[in-house]
């Protein structure tokens, strides 16, 4: 029997490390979703006004996060950003979403490479669907995201405020530089 070469077999750990570690609860209240998401109106484009960044999304400019309903169910995802500028190298992710809770439509799986499914859940969503927040179960990373690429001040500590109340380290939510369409 062939044997996997050590690095693939750290490799593999660590994902499903990662796997496991993003369906804990850390500190606190459990992280609660919005009651409910209608799929149809949530689809569409997203501009990421504010985030505690990944590592892939560090320096981030013009971050829009698109979304498509595909007939099995499962999202279709198309993540852009220009690299360090406005006018840097676009980069162009293409994860898959996964609805896990059906009943309210709000926590999803997100995989950016198989099997690996990253908590994603829905944490505010306003009536009219044009503000929405994305947030983990870890408390380690968080999205605000806006139909438009404006988003005041006023909005960004509101926003600021209400993730704090979940957990949050505040200081360390950045605004993601858009430029106005």
């Amino acid at each position: 029997m062939r044997r996997f070469p050590q690095v693939l077999r750290l490799l593999l750990a660590a994902g499903i490390l990662s796997l496991l570690s993003g369906c804990i609860e850390t500190g606190g209240e459990p992280m609660k979703t919005v009651d409910r998401v209608d799929l149809e109106r949530f689809m569409g484009d997203w501009y990421v006004v504010a985030n505690i960044p990944t590592f892939v999304e560090k320096g981030a400019h013009n971050a829009v996060e698109s979304y498509a309903l595909n007939p099995d169910g499962t999202i279709a995802t198309t993540f852009t950003f220009n690299q360090d500028a406005f006018d840097g190298p676009q980069k162009v992710h293409h994860p898959k979403g996964f609805v896990l809770d059906t009943a309210t439509n709000a926590r999803w799986g997100m995989q950016f490479i198989w099997p690996i499914k990253a908590d994603f859940r829905i944490i505010y969503l306003d009536d009219d669907y044009q503000t929405t927040v994305i947030g983990r179960a870890k408390r380690d990373y968080v999205w605000v995201m806006s139909r438009t690429p404006d988003f005041s001040d006023a909005e960004f500590e509101e926003m600021k405020a209400f993730i704090e109340s979940l957990g949050y380290a505040p200081s360390k939510l950045q605004r993601v530089p858009q430029q106005g369409v």
